[in-house]
């Protein structure tokens, strides 16, 4: 399947001043698909060198005694048989379970920069690692550190919205790409078919195995039964991002909770509604762990009167979304049918949507706050571009702005975004420009990269 992340890798190959690349991501988020299956067998078939960490015992015991980039390089040619040079690329999978070689890192950006290295890794697992061996835990106690300034680093989600279209129905992305780009609304026959496949990623999420089910077989049944066993995967994966017993309870409690704290009316995280009588300061170090683990994404409310750069004005009051659409919708108990029935679509919740643009927002580099004003006026979502406000306001339907006018009494702003299933179009006169879900990703890609709406 294309990832949009391939393009970056394929600069990063292309620099000549290229550093170790990091990559990060939660589980199961294609990771060493990415780089193994379609960049290493697309740039170096052949040419490559795949370390699994957790299973290469040998290459992690001699990378604990040796932070050399030379020496590793020699002891990893001696056990796999094969000369390394510039034109071999070493893949280090799993880096965070061999925290010496993620400080070898750093050598071979001083003394070994022309070989490509790429590793992934899960942050939150390495600061874990640093955690216990500051403890003095584990057989190995020694101190690690981090490389910091000697590695390039990227991200890898879930699938957006506009991946999983590439890989579904390119067609249709390239005649939505070209109507956004020309500010212009898409045929309506177009425009409607755009629509049902958004609801159809609502459905199916993001998360590799889940879309590639679907995409063999034309089954939600089917993609749903893998994303069942996904999300289980995760609740079980909690013992690995925790540091006690306690939090991994808490972090379980957090991130089943998701979808009922968002449906509520003010849906900022309420800490009574995880554990009666806690505080939001007792849930914090299991949703920091969360949300390093990539799993939930955390956006801050922001002051009736905003000022730039945006900053979260009170640690306190805060909305958690799940990082994967399908999850959510998982999580949420509702039928299947609701997503892919004209007849109850309809009545979906708002909020299905609200964590809908919150991954599309995060997949492009965006950070999320959203902003609340007297008498319950709102705006979901609110984004910096070019020193530049945008309020962003989601509509499961073809409402009107109506909080619009109460946000303009105390701040400036460029354009306000409305997102819901109208077509494309905009208001000059009042300044709203409307973009369908569809277009949003290309929306939420001008916005992180500051380019004119």
């Amino acid at each position: 399947m294309y990832r949009n992340a391939i393009t970056e890798l394929e600069r990063w190959k292309d620099n000549p001043r290229r550093k170790p690349m990091m990559v990060w991501g939660a589980r199961q988020v294609g990771k060493t698909y990415l780089i193994k299956d379609i960049f290493a067998d697309t740039y170096y078939k052949g040419s490559y060198i795949y370390i699994d960490c957790r299973v290469e015992n040998d290459i992690c015991d001699f990378c604990e005694d040796h932070v050399s980039a030379k020496e590793i390089v020699e002891f990893i040619s001696a056990t796999k048989n094969r000369r390394i040079d510039e034109n071999v690329l070493l893949i280090f999978d799993e880096i965070q379970e061999c925290p010496a070689l993620i400080t070898a890192l750093k050598y071979f950006c001083q003394d070994m920069r022309k070989i490509p290295v790429i590793a992934t890794g899960s942050m939150v697992r390495i600061k874990l690692q640093r955690l216990n061996k500051k403890r003095g835990k584990g057989s190995n106690a020694k101190p690690f550190l981090f490389p910091v300034g000697k590695i390039n680093q990227t991200t890898i989600y879930p699938m957006s919205y506009d991946e999983f279209l590439l890989n579904y129905n390119r067609r249709l992305y390239d005649l939505i790409y070209d109507a956004y780009r020309k500010k212009e609304p898409l045929d309506e026959a177009y425009h409607n078919t755009a629509l049902e496949t958004v609801y159809k990623y609502l459905l199916i999420g993001g998360m590799p195995d889940a879309v590639q089910t679907f995409l063999d077989t034309d089954s939600y049944f089917e993609a749903r039964e893998v994303l069942t066993d996904l999300y289980d995967n995760y609740l079980s994966d909690m013992e690995l991002y925790q540091a006690s017993p306690e939090a991994i309870v808490r972090s379980r409690k957090i991130f089943g909770s998701i979808y009922a704290e968002l449906n509520k009316d003010s849906k900022n995280f309420k800490s009574g509604l995880i554990e009666k009588g806690s505080r939001t300061r007792d849930m914090r170090s299991p949703i920091d762990w969360l949300t390093m683990a990539y799993v939930v994404h955390q956006s801050f409310q922001l002051g009736e009167h905003i000022t730039l750069p945006l900053l979260n004005d009170d640690d306190s009051t805060f909305r958690l979304f799940l990082a994967d659409a399908g999850m959510f919708a998982y999580q949420s108990g509702i039928n299947s049918a609701s997503f892919i029935s004209g007849d109850t679509k309809n009545t979906l919740s708002g909020i299905f949507f609200e964590n809908f643009i919150a991954n599309e927002l995060v997949a492009k580099g965006n950070k999320l706050f959203y902003w609340r004003g007297r008498n319950d006026a709102e705006f979901e979502f609110i984004a910096e571009s070019n020193g530049k406000i945008y309020p962003i306001d989601v509509k499961k339907g073809r409402g009107s702005l109506n909080s619009l006018g109460k946000f303009s009494e105390h701040n400036k702003y460029e354009k306000a975004i409305k997102v819901a299933r109208s077509n494309y179009g905009y208001n000059e006169e009042k300044r709203i420009l409307t973009v369908p879900f569809y277009m949003f990703f290309l929306v939420a890609e001008d916005l992180s990269v500051g380019r004119e709406l």
